[in-house]
């Protein structure tokens, strides 16, 4: 998968990336080497609207 597929609106991002740690990865480096993804830009893009990574739920809270 290519940058150009993962959503570039922070609340479609939110529900894609968490979706995809669910069903496919086991913590959030794994989906950002998978994905070809900079971790501090997803981690930016969903810290703007208030949410961040919890590794112990391997999701955005």
């Amino acid at each position: 998968m290519s940058f150009n597929n993962i959503p570039k609106d922070p609340a479609m991002l939110l529900s894609f990336v968490n979706t995809e740690l669910r069903d496919k990865y086991c913590d959030l480096v794994e989906f950002c080497a998978a994905n070809n993804v900079d971790i501090n830009d997803i981690n930016g893009r969903l810290r703007s609207i208030n949410y961040v990574y919890d590794p112990k739920k391997n999701q955005f809270v």
